[in-house]
C-alpha cells in the first residue's frame, strides 16, 4: 500500500490532515458534529495569524472529509505554496500549535517528497526508519512529534516494518502508548530550530516598498492585500499573449497612479524587483531615469500594474449582483463571537479605524474559509472594483503621510553569507573547537587568527581516517560523527561466520558421511579446479590455500615496489625519514638493494588535499565539500600569490 495520499499530493503543496484522537470518534454524527466545532474553533482562534497573512498561492483551509477506507474522518486540507516554502513551514507550525491548543486531536502533514519533517532530523533517524518504512507512522500530537517505532522484541510497543500500518491503527496505537511514540530528543529540536522564530517570523518576512499604482489597484489592495500574490504570479509567469491586453490599460489607467505603501513577502518582492521589464509604449506607462529618488516606486508600480491587468483580462466581467453580506451567513454570529473572545479586536472601540480594518480583514478571512466555491483572482478584483469606487483626491493626500520603506538590503548576499548560512542549514560548525568565526570575533580575535585557530593538520588527518574507517555500504558512507555515538557491539560468532566464508569450512567439521559426500559427488570440474590450484602454487586445505594466497599477494607487491622504485612516481610522494643508529654492511655475496623508505601518509594525505583546495580557486569541490562535511573549515590561501 502506498503510503496516505501521497501520490495525491502534488509537487510545491503541502496535504494536512487533523484526526479525532480516537479512531472510532468521527464517523458518527456526533463525531462529524465535534469535527466542525472545532474547525470553527481553530479558526477563531488562529484568526489574527491568518486573516493577514499573505500567501504564495493558497492559503492554509480546513475542510470537513467523512471516512473513506482506511483514512478515518478529519478536518484537513491541501494549500500550493509556490515558490515560497515559508508557505509549507507556516503550516507546520500552526498544526503543532493547534494539537498543543487542542490536545484532542492528532495533526498528520506530507508534500511531494513524503515525510518531510524527517528529512529535518536525518542526521538522527533510527536506522530502520527510512522512506519506504515510515508511512503513517509520523504525527503531531500536544505540540510535539510522534513516531510510531518499529519493536525489536514482542513485548516492546509498536508496529512492524514489514506490515503495512494504518491510520486508524497508527491513532490507537497514539491513543494507548502516546509516551512510547514519542520521537527522541534529538529530533524534536531539529525540529524545533527550523520552526524557531514563529510567529515573530512572520513579520520578518514582510517587505515594504512604495509603489506608483494606478488608485483602482490602491483600492482593491486596502481591502484585500492577499490579492497582491496572484497579481505577482500573473506578472511573473507572462506571456506575450498576457502583455497585449496590456498594451491599452482597460481597467488601471496610468493616469490615476498615486503613490502608496504596499506590504510583500520577501519571495514575493523578490519576484518582482528582479525581473527585467519594458512597458510598451502604448500603455502610458514611462519610467523616470534610474537616478531619479522615485525611480523604484514606479519599476514597482508599473510592473504590479501589468499584473493586475493581466488577472482581470482572462476572466469574465465582474457580477453585477455584489456578493452577499457575511453577516447574512448563519455561521458568522458564533465566529464573530470566538474572535472577540480570544481579542482579536486588541481592544479597539467599535467604529475606530483600526477596528474597521480589523473587521474588514475577518470578514475577508471568512468568506474565503467558508466559501466553497472558489473565485477567480480576476473575477474579486473585479467584483471590489465594481463595489467600491475610489477617490482619486483623498488618495493623493494620503501620499503626505505615508510610512517609510524598508531596505532591501537583504536581496544582496555576499559569498561569505551565503557560507554561513549553509554551513547553520547542515548544522556543522565552522571550527574545530565548536564556536563559528563570527562569535570568536566578538571575543576580540581578528579574522585570521580565528581561521587559523579553527582547524590544525593534526585533525584534518584524523578526521579523514575516521571518515576512511567509518562504514559504509550500498547507501553511501556514513560521517564520522554518526557513527561515533552509537554503543559498539561486537558479534564473535558472525565474524567466525564470515571468515569460514572467505577461506572455507574447517576440516574438524567435516564428518565422515561429508567426506563420502564429498566423494561421491567429485566431478571432472573439481579435477580442473585442483588442476588450477597446484598451476598457481596452492596445494593443501582451503586454510592453507588462503595462506598461499595472501603470501602470493605480498610477493607480488614487493616486486610492484621494487619496479616502480626505477621510475619517477616515487618522487611525487614524501617519504618517512628514519636515521638508523647502526648501519650493517652487507656480504660480499649479498645483492646491494636500495633500501624503499615507507611513505609518511599523514604527510602525503595534507599535501594532496591543500593541492586539491587550491586548484580549485576558491570555489566549490570534491576537497571541499568532503572536508567540510566532516566539520573541518579550512581558510582561504591569502598568502599565496
Amino acid at each position: 500500500q502506498r503510503p496516505l495520499c501521497r501520490r495525491a499530493v502534488p509537487r510545491d503543496a503541502v496535504r494536512y490532515w487533523l484526526f479525532l484522537g480516537r479512531p472510532d470518534a468521527g464517523g458518527s454524527a456526533a463525531g462529524r458534529q465535534r469535527l466542525l466545532d472545532l474547525r470553527e474553533q481553530i479558526l477563531a482562534e488562529f484568526a489574527p495569524l491568518l486573516a493577514p497573512y499573505v500567501w504564495q498561492k493558497q492559503p492554509f483551509g480546513l475542510q470537513f472529509c467523512p471516512e473513506t477506507g482506511d483514512t478515518p474522518a478529519h478536518i484537513g486540507g491541501c494549500s500550493e505554496f509556490g515558490d515560497n516554502v515559508e508557505d509549507e513551514w507556516f503550516i507546520v507550525y500552526l498544526l503543532e500549535q493547534i494539537t498543543r491548543l487542542f490536545p484532542q486531536l492528532v495533526a498528520k502533514v506530507l508534500d511531494h517528497d513524503g515525510e518531510f519533517l524527517l528529512i529535518e532530523a536525518a542526521d538522527h533517524l533510527p536506522k530502520w526508519l527510512n522512506p519506504e518504512t515510515s508511512e503513517n507512522r509520523v504525527f503531531f500530537c500536544e505540540g510535539r512529534l510522534h513516531i510510531i517505532p518499529c519493536p525489536t522484541r514482542p513485548a516492546e510497543v509498536g508496529w512492524p516494518r514489514e506490515k503495512t500500518l494504518t491510520i486508524s491503527q497508527a491513532l490507537t496505537l497514539l491513543s494507548c502508548q502516546r509516551d512510547a511514540c514519542l520521537a527522541s530528543t534529538k529530533i524534536q529540536s531539529a525540529l524545533r530550530r527550523r520552526l524557531e522564530g514563529y510567529p515573530g517570523k512572520i513579520q520578518a518576512n514582510l517587505h515594504h516598498a512604495h509603489c506608483f499604482l494606478p488608485a483602482g489597484i490602491v483600492t482593491v489592495l486596502s481591502q484585500r492585500p492577499d490579492l497582491l500574490a496572484p497579481a505577482v504570479s500573473a506578472f511573473y509567469l507572462r506571456d506575450p499573449v498576457d502583455l497585449q491586453a496590456c498594451r491599452t490599460f482597460r481597467f488601471f489607467p496610468p493616469e490615476t497612479r498615486v503613490i502608496a505603501s504596499v506590504t510583500f513577502t520577501r519571495c514575493l518582492y523578490a519576484q518582482l524587483q528582479q525581473q527585467s521589464f519594458a512597458p510598451d509604449r502604448r500603455s502610458g506607462f514611462t519610467l523616470p531615469a534610474r537616478s531619479h529618488p522615485q525611480h523604484r516606486a514606479h519599476e514597482l508600480g508599473m510592473k504590479l500594474a501589468h499584473g493586475f491587468e493581466i488577472l482581470c483580462s482572462n476572466c469574465q466581467e465582474a457580477s453585477s449582483e455584489p456578493d452577499a453580506p457575511v453577516s447574512c451567513n448563519p455561521q458568522w454570529k458564533s465566529f464573530l463571537g470566538s474572535l472577540k473572545k480570544n481579542g482579536y479586536f486588541r481592544g479597539e472601540l467599535e467604529g475606530s479605524q483600526l477596528y474597521k480594518e480589523l473587521m474588514l480583514s475577518a470578514q475577508s478571512f471568512f468568506r474565503q474559509s467558508a466559501s466553497s466555491i472558489e473565485k477567480s483572482p480576476g473575477a474579486e478584483v473585479l467584483q471590489i472594483l465594481h463595489d467600491s469606487p475610489y477617490n482619486l483626491d483623498e488618495l493623493k493626500k494620503q501620499e503626505k503621510c505615508l510610512a517609510p520603506e524598508d531596505s532591501d538590503s537583504w536581496l544582496d548576499l555576499t559569498p561569505q553569507d551565503l557560507d554561513q548560512l549553509l554551513q547553520e542549514r547542515a548544522g556543522v560548525g565552522f571550527g574545530m573547537a565548536g564556536s563559528s568565526p563570527s562569535q570568536a570575533v566578538e571575543t576580540g580575535k581578528n579574522e585570521g587568527e580565528v581561521e587559523a585557530a579553527s582547524y590544525t593538520l593534526v585533525a584534518v588527518t584524523q578526521k579523514m581516517k575516521n571518515f576512511i574507517n567509518a562504514v559504509s555500504s550500498h547507501e553511501g558512507a556514513e560521517l564520522p560523527w554518526s557513527v561515533s555515538s552509537d554503543p559498539f557491539s561486537f558479534d564473535p560468532d558472525a565474524v567466525t561466520s564470515a571468515l569460514d566464508r572467505l577461506l572455507g569450512a574447517r576440516d574438524d567439521e567435516l564428518d565422515s558421511d561429508d567426506l563420502e559426500d564429498d566423494d561421491d559427488d567429485y566431478t571432472e570440474e573439481d579435477d580442473d579446479v585442483e588442476e588450477e590450484n597446484e598451476a598457481v602454487g596452492f596445494s593443501g586445505s582451503p586454510r592453507e590455500a588462503g595462506a598461499q594466497a595472501l603470501g602470493t599477494l605480498k610477493m607480488y607487491m614487493d616486486q610492484m615496489d621494487q619496479e616502480l622504485s626505477a621510475t619517477n612516481i616515487g618522487q611525487s610522494f614524501t617519504q618517512s625519514k628514519k636515521v638508523n643508529s647502526s648501519k650493517v654492511q652487507p656480504s660480499n655475496d649479498q645483492v646491494e638493494v636500495d633500501e624503499i623508505q615507507p611513505l609518511d601518509v599523514d604527510l602525503n594525505l595534507v599535501t594532496n588535499l591543500l593541492e586539491s583546495l587550491s586548484s580549485q580557486a576558491g570555489l566549490a569541490g570534491p576537497a571541499s565539500n568532503l572536508l567540510q562535511s566532516m566539520g573541518v573549515h579550512l581558510p582561504s590561501n591569502l598568502d599565496r600569490p
